[in-house]
């Protein structure tokens, strides 16, 4: 979705509003496609005595695997963007200030595909307190105490001895 800023540019105090979906379900994200449902964009972009100002909600619905148990989950994934526009840039490239192409159009689609993904988790738990799986026999600790015997090393026997229950005398 393209959006012409020529005539906002020339109304100080004039909104423009804008709304889409962006279906990223062809995307892979860390070996999974966890965007099953598209993300719903809802914005405007306001002239402010001649600074234009983009502000946006994306939200949607994640499909995640979690890194610890590996169990499929959905979580809620919603963030503001907020940002200046400008016809041309004094230096050429600013974090800050996204540039219009030279016909004073924003690729908005482009614009907010960046932005979701840049705010994408590296880690996805499924709950903060999710234990994961054992790394020896597999079962997923949430729902069971491990299975694993603990091998002591033989030259600490003597030590782990020191840990074991004493039974009382009779």
């Amino acid at each position: 979705m393209k959006l012409d800023l020529k005539p906002l540019a020339q109304q100080p105090g004039e909104v423009l509003p804008f709304a889409l979906q962006m279906d990223l379900s062809h995307m892979e994200w860390n070996g999974a496609k966890p965007f099953a449902q598209p993300i719903c964009v809802k914005g405007q972009v306001s002239n402010r005595a001649g600074a234009l100002e983009l502000k946006a909600r994306l939200d949607t619905v994640l499909s995640l695997t979690c890194d610890r148990c590996a169990k499929p989950f959905q979580r809620r994934k919603s963030l503001d963007c907020q940002t200046l526009l400008a016809f041309e840039l004094a230096n050429g490239e600013s974090d800050d200030i996204v540039e219009l192409n030279r016909e004073g159009e924003l690729e908005l689609d482009g614009l907010m595909q960046e932005v979701f993904l840049l705010e994408m988790d590296t880690k996805n738990l499924c709950s903060q307190d999710c234990k994961g799986l054992c790394p020896g026999c597999g079962v997923d600790l949430n729902l069971e105490k491990c299975r694993c015997k603990r091998e002591t090393d033989p030259r600490l026997a003597v030590l782990a001895q020191l840990l074991e229950p004493e039974e009382p005398e009779q």
